[in-house]
This record gives C-alpha cells, structure tokens and sequence, in this order.
C-alpha cells in the first residue's frame, strides 16, 4: 500500500482520504490553516492518518493529491513534489477563483496550469467530476456489477497507470480522456460533469439549491465514454 498525501483536506480531500484508509493505505492531511485543524478528521481516520504542512504532505507522499480551490494553485510546494504524481481534483468557478484569462479563452486547462507550476510534476486529472457524497457512496470492489468509472486525464502514461491503481484502490475503474490538454470535456457544467453520478430526480443544479443530492448512480465506461464525446466548449455551449 502506498502512502497518500493531501494538500487539501475538505469535502473531496476528505472523502479521498476516508476511501484511502478504508483500502488500507497511509495518509498525510494537510491544508492551509494548518495541522491542528484537522484534528478530528485524523482522530475519525485512525492509525493510517496523521496530519502535516503542505510541504510535509507533500514530500510524504507516494501518490499527492491536489483538492484546493484553484486560485490558490500557485501556493502549492513544488520542490518536494519534484517526480511524483499529482492528482488534481481542482475546477475553474471564476466566482470563486477570479477571472483566469487563459481559462477564459479556453488557450489551456485547470491541470495544464499546475503542470505548468509543478513542471517536474507528472499531473493527472481526475476526481473533479463526481460530487463528493456520491464519490463516497459509489465505491465498489473490483470486479462488482455496480462499479463505477472516473475519467482521467494526463501526459505521462506511467503516472496514469499509478494513478488508475489508486483509483482501482479505493473503488473506482478508470477511463483515460487522454492528454492533459483533454481534460477540458470532463470539467465543470459539460456533460460528464457530476451529473452522470446523480440518479434519478436528482441533480448537481437541483443540490445547488438545496436539494437531497441522493445516493449516487453508478456510471459505466460506456455511459462517460458518451458523455466525454459529446463535452462541448464553453465557447459553444
């Protein structure tokens, strides 16, 4: 079992970290108020958690996954993660993260920005599609009738496969959208954004407003396959 770093320790992070005990992997929380703050979500984890600084997190891990909001990329340490996989959870949502010009233009993408500050980082996207109760919810062994799949997304087909085994980890089979420079059709309001996970009567705009997110509906590789072909830009949309 590999070792787990979090920068970023919220609703994903912490979902990401619960599924990642539960598969009998370490994990090192962190986020940007600091170590003590997350107390009790180390305590609710148990002997396989422990909290550190960013940089501890990220020189811990085997595997660090990246779950801020995306106006803070540029804080992430980028020496101690110098060769290792990234994981990036993180979506572009200007009202919260500013308006990002290259974004707007749509010239690059989310992970291209952090591969582009990590750059001898090898970053995989993934995990930034599925709302996170339903990320908790529809985990499933290997093999079972019901497993979902994720989209994924990166330049380096080795820190894919690390990335895949993770997933597989802790639940999830994988697709690969290719490129990091893909990772666009599988990124806020397209079509294999968080809705596929939604079942029936529920949705991620009716959550939005309040309503009972429900447990979750499980997503085949056919069913994201056809969501992420028919992703469109938001300067089509």
């Amino acid at each position: 079992m590999s070792t787990i770093g979090l920068i970023g320790s919220g609703l994903i992070g912490g979902t990401v970290a619960r599924l990642a005990t539960t598969a009998g992997h370490d994990v090192v929380l962190s986020n940007r108020r600091g170590p003590d703050s997350l107390s009790d979500l180390v305590a609710e984890l148990g002997p396989h958690a422990r909290a550190a600084t960013p940089a501890q997190a990220a020189a811990a891990g085997d595997i660090v996954v990246v779950t801020i909001p995306l106006h803070a990329y540029r804080t992430i340490p980028v020496e101690p993660l110098n060769g290792k996989v990234v994981i990036d959870t993180n979506n572009y949502y200007p009202e919260r993260d500013g308006r990002i010009t290259e974004l707007d233009d749509e010239a690059t993408t989310t992970s291209e920005l952090l591969q582009a500050h990590l750059p001898e980082s090898r970053v995989v996207k993934a995990l930034n599609n599925i709302f996170y109760i339903h990320l908790g919810n529809l985990a499933r062994p290997s093999g079972h009738p019901d497993r979902s799949t994720l989209a994924i997304a990166g330049n380096d087909a080795q820190a894919k496969q690390s990335s895949t085994a993770f997933l597989d980890s802790i639940g999830y089979d994988t697709l690969d959208a290719g490129p990091l420079a893909e990772g666009w059709r599988f990124q806020r309001d397209t079509t294999a954004y968080s809705n596929p996970y939604f079942g029936d009567g529920h949705s991620l705009e009716a959550t939005a407003q309040g309503a009972d997110p429900g447990h979750g509906h499980p997503v085949t590789a056919e069913t994201l396959r056809t969501a992420l072909a028919a992703a469109k830009r938001y300067r089509d949309m």
